[in-house]
């Protein structure tokens, strides 16, 4: 489970300026998927960062699972980050790498061995549809490809939650609908999903809980929402 419990995070503590988000309480079940959205700057990403451990909130508790985000120390942070994959709007892929070894990089850097990574690269490639295109670099890839290429390797911890940032803010309608759809599929395997999106019409196709955040502010919970400009 996913718990904001009354999180505020000022940017400028002096001032009292810059407010990221302010009193903001949800909790998200394991196995849910939700759509955080709002305009630039509604608080989105201060959320997401938040969630993740990358900042720490100036009053309130940020609860995943077992861990209490705001107390964990650096050495504990990257325990918290195997049970987070995260999918980011500009796919962040190594650009020197194939689709197969910008996978394994990320297994590699968590002490994996070589005989787990041949064994595991296949399967997450084979789960995004893309056995084909192991062996292509990002630049011989469509942004589709390279953002079900990300999926994947924010899928090899097998984690608990994924947090997929804006990650159809580069794809045309085709390619949108495709990575939504794998997102569902992912969903549905049980993993937990967090999407934040300004998308008006990605969000609607969904027909899952919605949370609207304006200025900040949590201003909107639907078990089934939609996308309410405000």
């Amino acid at each position: 489970m996913i718990h904001f419990q009354n999180v505020t995070k000022v940017y400028d503590k002096v001032n009292k300026e810059s407010i990221g988000i302010e009193d903001v309480t949800f909790k998200i079940e394991p196995g849910e998927f939700v759509s955080l959205v709002g305009k630039s700057g509604a608080g989105k990403s201060t959320i997401l960062k938040l969630l993740i451990g990358q900042e720490r909130p100036t009053r309130g508790r940020v609860l995943v699972g077992e861990y209490e985000v705001n107390k964990l120390t650096v050495s504990e942070m990257p325990k918290l980050r195997r049970q987070i994959g995260v999918v980011f709007q500009d796919f962040r892929l190594l650009s020197s790498k194939t689709a197969y070894e910008n996978i394994a990089f990320a297994l590699e850097a968590a002490g994996r061995d070589e005989e787990e990574i041949e064994e595991y690269v296949p399967q997450v490639l084979d789960m995004v549809g893309l056995s084909h295109k192991q062996y292509h670099f990002p630049n011989e890839m469509s942004g589709g490809e390279k953002q079900r290429v990300a999926i994947a390797r924010a899928m090899v911890h097998n984690p608990a939650v994924i947090v997929a940032d804006e990650p159809t803010g580069n794809l045309d309608d085709v390619n949108s609908d495709e990575i939504i759809r794998l997102l569902l599929r992912i969903n549905e395997l049980g993993t937990t999903i967090i999407l934040a999106s300004h998308a008006k019409d990605v969000v609607n196709k969904i027909h899952r809980r919605v949370i609207s955040l304006v200025d900040g502010r949590l201003v909107r919970d639907e078990k089934k929402g939609k996308y309410i400009i405000m």
